[in-house]
This record gives structure tokens, sequence and C-alpha cells, in this order.
């Protein structure tokens, strides 16, 4: 029996396929979002399947979560993304106890139970600067690539203060210090210090370790060094950060999977024993 869990993000989709019986995972990927969402979670779905044999028709049970998650046609039903980004990261790192989420639009401040329950969150959904969407401008405006911000960061003597709240105007507050003479190590090495702060504003005085990291700023290299020193503890990168949305919603597929068959199963015994 096989279940798979869509993560149809903001800026990427990212689909798990696992077999439910022993939680393996079988395939895995993602591919940008784009204008026809459901299309391309389709064809991601069906490149994902193929090499194993299977079709949609195979697949006991999907779940999505995400941003675009109510127009997944492909899915059976949906799950919130902060239920799903916390029994992911349970899978991959059970003794978690915050986990920090950083996607293209949002972030998102977990705590989590020794099960993995979720016991509080925090969330930004509403500013772009505390989000993946702020490196992109940045990275764009200083002509580098996402993966180079950490290198460049990492030379940085004196990070630039990027005092704004909004990317808008944080953009045109870092084209000011560039003009100033300020370099693209310090401005690039401020950024990620003022994402991370904001994270940790969300988080306040109650952190407790381990504190994990996930999402695909996660990726970004730099940024769990940057939020290690605004949370003031240390921040592990959870494996894989950009599919635990996608885990947790696979899992959760299975589970419901495996819920649906007892049913039958009880149903049918029952149905033999009145016969």
């Amino acid at each position: 029996m096989y279940c798979a869990g869509i993560d149809a993000g903001s800026r990427a989709i990212k689909i798990v396929v696992m077999d439910a019986e022993n939680h393996s995972v079988m395939a895995a990927g993602s591919a940008d979002q784009g204008v026809d969402q459901d299309a391309l979670v389709e064809r991601l779905l069906a490149q994902l399947l193929e090499p194993l044999g299977l079709t949609r028709r195979d697949l006991a049970r999907v779940v999505a979560t995400g941003y675009a998650r109510n127009i997944v046609s492909a899915a059976d039903t949906t799950v919130t993304e902060i239920s799903c980004h916390a029994r992911g990261v349970h899978a991959r790192r059970p003794d978690a106890r915050t986990v920090v989420e950083i996607g293209g639009q949002d972030s998102k401040l977990l705590r989590l139970g020794a099960d993995g329950s979720v016991r509080d969150f925090a969330m930004n959904d509403r500013c772009a600067a505390g989000t993946g969407r702020f490196l992109e401008v940045v990275a764009e405006r200083l002509k580098l690539g996402l993966a180079e911000l950490g290198e460049v960061a990492a030379l940085s003597g004196n990070p630039a203060v990027i005092s704004s709240m909004c990317v808008v105007f944080a953009e045109t507050e870092i084209i000011g210090l560039l003009s100033s003479g300020r370099s693209r190590e310090d401005i690039v090495a401020g950024v990620q210090t003022a994402i991370a702060q904001r994270v940790a504003s969300m988080a306040g005085r109650q952190i407790e370790e381990p504190v994990v990291f996930t999402g695909g700023v996660a990726l970004v290299p730099g940024m769990d060094r940057a939020l290690a020193e605004a949370l003031g503890h240390p921040v592990e990168v959870v494996p894989d950060p950009q599919t635990t949305g996608a885990l947790g919603a696979a899992l959760m597929a299975c589970a419901q999977a495996h819920k649906q068959a007892l049913a039958l199963s009880e149903n049918g015994d029952a149905s033999g024993a009145l016969g």
C-alpha cells in the first residue's frame, strides 16, 4: 500500500511517496511553483510514480498541505502546514522541541511536546521581510545566487543594520547602503541577521532545545548560523529540510489509509457475523 504527501508551497511544490507498511520513502521530488499549480502537481506526481510502476489510482491516500493545498485535485484531504511540519520534523528528529520553518512567503516557530504534538506556535505571514522572498530579492539585487549568500556573509566584518520591516522598503534601504559604499558582504550578513531576529522576536524567551531548522530557507548557507546567534541556542538543520512538510503529509496519509483499511476489515467481519 502506497500513500503520498504533497506540499504545495508558495515558491515550490514538494511531494513524498511512501510505502504505508514500513513508512519508507519510495520517491521524493520538487518543482518550481507556477500559474497552473494543479497541473504542476499532477505532472510531478506522475514523474515520481512512473519509475515505481504506479499511477495515482495505486495510492491509497493522498494528503495535501501548503499555501495552495486547497486546489490540489489529486489530494483526498488537506492538513495545515503547522501539523505537517511538526509530524515531518518529529519523524526525522524525535527529540526536537523547537522548530523554525522559513518558507518562501512566511515563517513559523513551533513548540513541540515529547510526542511531536504542537504545544504552541507563532507565525509571520504578513510580511515578506522575514521569509525566503527577502533573500531572493537581495540575491537578485546583488547579482548573487542563493547558494553564495552564506559564503559572502561569512566574509563580513561589520553586518549592516537592516531596519525596515517591509521587503519593499528594505530593498530601498539596501540600495541606499550600496550607494553609501557598504560592501555586499556586510549587506548580506545584515539581511540574514534581520531575518533571524524577526524569527527570534516570535520565539520570545521561551526556547527549548533541541532547536531544528526546516523549510526551503534552511538550504541557504549561513542562515542556520544567523538563527543560532539570534536565538542564543544551537540550531540544527533537519535532513532534507525542503520536503519536511510533504513528509509529514505522507505520514498522515499513511495513518489515514491504515485507519480506513481497519474500518473496512471490521465492517467486513461484522457483516460476515451477521450473515
